[in-house]
C-alpha cells in the first residue's frame, strides 16, 4: 500500500514539493496512516472516482508515467481485506492526502 502511494506521490508531485508519510493512533481500536503531498491536486469532481479500477484523472498522464489506473484500486482492496477504510482529501491550498484507517491488533 505504502509503496504504491509513495510512488504516486513521487510521480505526480513536482520536484521541490513536500511528501509526508505518517501514522497515529485513532481511538483505542484503529491506526490512521496517511500519505500527503503539497503538489498539484486532483479536481474535486474526480475525488469520488480515484479508487475505481482503471480510473485516471488525466488520461494522457498515464502515457508519460506508465500508470494503468489500478494502483489506488489495489490499495483500496488491500485496506478492505484488513477490515479498514481508505479515502482521499484535498488539504488547504494544494496537494492530496490519502488516509487509511486500519483496525489495531488486540493483545491476547
Amino acid at each position: 500500500m505504502f509503496g504504491n502511494l509513495l510512488d504516486n506521490a513521487l510521480k505526480y508531485t513536482p520536484k521541490g514539493s513536500r511528501i509526508e508519510l505518517g501514522a497515529r493512533l485513532a481511538g483505542d481500536d484503529e491506526i490512521e496512516c496517511f500519505v500527503r503531498d503539497n503538489g498539484a491536486s486532483i479536481p474535486a469532481e474526480d475525488l469520488p472516482h480515484i479508487f475505481e479500477r482503471f480510473y485516471r484523472v488525466e488520461k494522457g498522464r498515464s502515457r508519460e508515467t506508465g500508470g494503468t489506473g489500478l494502483g489506488l484500486s489495489i490499495v483500496k482492496h488491500i485496506v478492505q481485506l484488513h477490515e479498514g477504510r481508505v479515502w482521499a482529501e484535498k488539504p488547504e491550498g494544494a496537494g492530496l492526502a490519502i488516509i487509511m484507517r486500519l483496525p489495531r491488533l488486540q493483545k491476547c
